[in-house]
């Protein structure tokens, strides 16, 4: 059946998936209509196809599974569809200007000959010539993303793919519409695949199996961390995905990998006598990584410092005694090109690092202080008194035609102007960010990097930390000796009691570490959402915003995606002055904790530092901050991150933020919190490890609460499996070092 009418109110409106309901007037009566639409506006002109349904709650409805956008012919019905906002620069009066003008000519005049438009008043050529781009270019996004909407894509994404392909979009996809697993972030294979099959595009195509190979390989990077795979490993991975036996495709196999290898998407090589397949850009990234590595490393130390002098100076004025290893640990940075300090929670990492200050500050030394996340970079700065950037911060994202050439403003032509840089929580830094790092130091510069090599590794790709260490090229200094550490505290006892495969303490006799036995999964739920809600801040006196409940799955009733919608139920429930938008299976509200998950290098944010405002382009996976405002008008949200920044998301981007009252362990690398609270639940033995407890123990501040069983606790703590990452950083760096040492030999 098919309706028209033109749109009356917006009652409803899913930004992610484009559902919407709506009411229009189809022959002077009123109908509610419920489907996918896209840049819905009051005054359009629809033809629905699809069928009237009774809902139990909302009545008759007409719900539709295709539509039309129909441009009115009336002279109200065009001057109210040009003045809706669908096309920017035309409001009320410009559109009733235009249509008075050229009366049923309107539309006609905008499409095949804009320039007419400055016969107007108030319209010049150059806006006469822009509304004619901006309707032509309406047309082809509706056109296209009701092309898209076929195969279940979200409107969303459909206007990613548009701003990619933009009026090519139809043609690109019919094609190939293997190329968006290439071409579009977000997009897999199983998507490309559905439009594929639809268009009949046959199994055993090129294009597919080399889609294929591409996607098991970049789902390795993404989801496992590996920056290569072993080739019989990838093909194997590929066939699953793609239910073509190898055996009886070999050759068209060979020839997909053949492509992707000609055209440098990827590198294929012989390591430790097999054939592996590494992503080209991850090769590069590793082996830069490695050769600006060694080269600092080779800096020829023109040391005059009595270091012993000045160590001695530090611990007088500060009333400390260094152990021996903590001693090595600042001599060692002070005379390297390139060193390592590395050791478990109150080991006096931060000490070192005061002390390695000071000194540098004595001597006139510029200096660096980085870390990968902004609390990391606020953590650090209170403990030194000095200040700390994250390393994106300290790269700044490059803009305009700069850009173009390099993500960031400080790259291997603009390094950074300084003698030193320390850079701490290194463990999670990957390899991409490593890279972008490297280029940035001056070749004169001494690195000091700063970690626990126990934490996890890298949400990101590659193995950085591990594979330094494991190199034995560049200086180590292992801290062993726990000092800070008081008697009625079990939050380090405890982190290393994990670390070394022990139990912890956990009769409940401390100030700072308790555990709740607690045995049904809705019972763990239940309790940790009353911790975080009631009795944890009746308890201690602290928010619920300062207690950070860190999960180790996403799914599952103790998952963090069930733990958010009860906490957010409980801490910021619906209100009718609070403004929601629906996202997903997520719904965001004023008020709500909120985490970026992704890098987005575009994203604007503002910043007040004292009576300057600051302005600046990134915000990257892990920042935390809280949803200020929710604009129907624009589809847009305000976020106000922890750290001062303001950044307004366009609804393009608002699905790369989740909530984040819970979030998982593995995100929570780098930052510390007042109070955590970790559910111990039975789960994948590859997941629920030894360093993942370590890791979620070591970020408490004050208080570390567990909620759960014993046993499943005693599972991790016993379970020392870690994931071996297939990374090349290592043997690079030893094939660097050895290349230099022979050319100075």
């Amino acid at each position: 059946m098919q309706i028209e009418g033109p749109i009356e109110e917006i009652i409803f409106r899913n930004e992610q998936n484009g559902y919407t309901v709506f009411g229009i007037d189809y022959n002077t009566t009123p109908v509610i209509c419920v489907g996918k639409l896209i840049n819905a506006n009051i005054g359009e002109n629809l033809s629905l196809e699809g069928e009237f349904v009774n809902n139990s709650k909302y009545g008759r409805q007409f719900a539709f599974n295709s539509y039309e956008v129909i441009l009115p012919t009336t002279l109200a019905g065009i001057e109210k569809y040009l003045s809706s906002g669908l096309i920017k620069g035309v409001g009320p009066v410009t559109a009733k200007n235009i249509v008075n003008h050229f009366k049923e000519q309107t539309f006609d005049i905008i499409e095949m000959n804009p320039s007419m438009l400055a016969e107007v008043k108030n319209i010049s050529m150059k806006k006469a010539l822009d509304i004619g781009d901006k309707f032509k270019e309406l047309k082809k996004l509706q056109n296209t993303v009701m092309f898209l909407q076929k195969y279940n894509i979200t409107t969303n994404m459909a206007l990613k793919i548009y701003e990619v392909y933009g009026a090519k979009t139809v043609d690109t996809v019919k094609n190939n519409p293997y190329r968006l697993v290439e071409d579009i972030d977000g997009i897999g294979f199983m998507t490309a695949d559905k439009i594929a099959k639809s268009i009949g595009i046959p199994q055993n195509s090129e294009y597919r199996v080399r889609a294929g190979l591409l996607y098991a390989l970049s789902s390795s990077v993404d989801k496992t961390g590996n920056t290569y795979l072993p080739k019989p490993v990838l093909m194997n991975q590929a066939s699953n995905l793609l239910e073509l036996d190898i055996d009886s495709n070999q050759n068209l196999y060979d020839e997909a990998l053949s492509s992707l290898t000609l055209d440098k998407t990827v590198i294929t090589m012989w390591y430790h006598e097999s054939e592996i397949i590494i992503p080209s850009k991850y090769y590069f990234y590793e082996n830069a990584v490695a050769q600006k590595l060694t080269l600092l490393n080779t800096v020829q130390i023109v040391n005059k410092l009595n270091l012993e002098d000045e160590i001695k100076h530090f611990e007088e004025r500060n009333h400390i005694s260094f152990h021996e290893e903590q001693k090595n640990a600042i001599k060692n940075s002070i005379n390297s090109g390139v060193s390592v300090i590395t050791g478990g929670p109150g080991t006096g990492k931060t000490t070192i690092i005061k002390c390695i200050i000071e000194i540098l500050k004595e001597n006139n030394q510029k200096f660096m202080l980085l870390a990968p996340t902004g609390r990391a970079a606020k953590r650090m700065s209170d403990s030194t008194g000095e200040e700390a950037k994250t390393i994106h911060r300290a790269l700044e994202v490059a803009s305009g035609d700069l850009a173009k050439i390099s993500r960031f403003v400080y790259n291997e032509n603009n390094t950074f102007k300084t003698n030193v840089v320390i850079v701490d929580e290194v463990s999670m830094v990957d390899v991409a960010l490593m890279n972008h790092l490297c280029k940035a130091l001056p070749r004169d510069c001494k690195l000091i990097l700063v970690g626990d090599k126990d934490q996890l590794p890298s949400v990101g790709a590659g193995n950085v930390l591990t594979d330094i260490l494991n190199s034995g090229v560049i200086k180590i200094s292992m801290l062993t000796k726990i000092f800070r550490q008081s008697d009625d505290s079990l939050i380090i006892t405890n982190a290393h009691l994990i670390n070394s495969g022990k139990m912890p303490l956990i009769n409940n006799q401390s100030k700072d570490f308790f555990f709740e036995e607690k045995h049904e999964l809705n019972d763990i739920k239940n309790s940790i959402v009353d911790m975080v809600v009631s009795r944890l801040p009746k308890f201690t006196g602290l928010e619920s915003s300062q207690i950070q409940v860190l999960a180790p799955l996403k799914a599952g009733v103790c998952g963090i995606d069930n733990l958010n919608k009860s906490l957010q139920q409980n801490l910021n429930p619906p209100s009718i002055n609070k403004m929601e938008i629906p996202v997903g299976d997520t719904i965001f509200r004023v008020g709500d904790k909120v985490m970026q998950t992704t890098n987005n290098y575009n994203l604007v944010w503002k910043k007040m530092n004292g009576f300057i405002e600051e302005e600046g382009e990134g915000v990257f996976n892990g920042d935390i901050g809280y949803i200020e405002l929710i604009d129907f008008q624009t589809n847009e949200m305000v976020v106000m991150f922890e750290d001062g920044r303001r950044c307004i998301y366009p609804r393009t981007d608002i699905n790369q933020l989740s909530l984040a009252y819970a979030i998982t362990i593995h995100k929570s690398q780098g930052s510390e919190f007042d109070i955590v609270i970790i559910p111990a639940i039975a789960g994948p033995s590859m997941i629920l490890t030894r360093n993942l407890i370590y890791t979620a123990v070591t970020r408490a501040k004050k208080m570390v609460v567990i909620v759960g069983e014993q046993t499943n606790l005693k599972r991790m703590v016993a379970n020392k499996y870690t994931v071996q990452r297939f990374t090349l950083l290592k043997d690079l760096i030893i094939l660097s070092d050895k290349k230099i040492k022979e050319l100075f030999d």
